[in-house]
This record gives structure tokens, C-alpha cells and sequence, in this order.
């Protein structure tokens, strides 16, 4: 059973212009939302949990450099993504 995932615009904004620089970040952006989609727990993604003013979001690595801040729902099986870039820009 496939989890759902729901974009807010901001980070739909920000994965549009960080898709359309890179094709091999593209392709790190598209494989890290499958599986998302099959298993937000894969030890791949780096699932962790957010302490400080970002308490309550997780966030998943697409690479070195980049994250994605999101928030799990467990008990609906929902992965809501806020926003992706560098880590600077995300953990701000």
C-alpha cells in the first residue's frame, strides 16, 4: 500500500526551479518521491525528525546537499512536502 503525497505550492515552486537546472538532481528529486511514496521509513532516505523553531516537520536527504522538509501522517498514510532546496535554505 503506497502512501499519498500532497505538494504544498511553495515547495512545487521550489522543486520546479531546482528540477530544471540539474537532470541528475532532477532524477535524485523523482527517485527520493517514489520512495517516499512506497516506504517514508527506508533507511536510503534518511528520515529524521526536526528539533528548535522546525519541531513537528521531518525532513528526508535527496543528496549531499539537498532536503526535503515535510511532515508524516501516520494514522492516513500522508507524506505533506513543504519545501526542498540546500540545507542551508530548508533549515533556516
Amino acid at each position: 500500500m503506497t502512501w499519498t503525497i500532497i505538494a504544498t505550492a511553495r515547495f512545487k515552486r521550489r522543486a520546479r526551479r531546482l528540477r530544471s537546472g540539474d537532470p541528475i538532481l532532477r532524477r535524485r528529486i523523482d527517485q527520493t518521491l517514489q520512495d517516499l511514496a512506497v516506504d517514508p521509513q527506508q533507511p536510503s532516505l534518511r528520515l529524521h525528525k526536526l528539533h528548535g523553531p522546525l519541531e513537528g516537520f521531518s525532513a528526508v536527504a535527496v543528496d549531499y546537499d539537498n532536503r526535503i522538509l515535510l511532515t508524516v501522517e501516520f494514522t492516513e498514510r500522508e507524506i505533506i512536502l513543504h519545501d526542498i532546496g540546500s540545507h542551508d535554505e530548508v533549515y533556516r
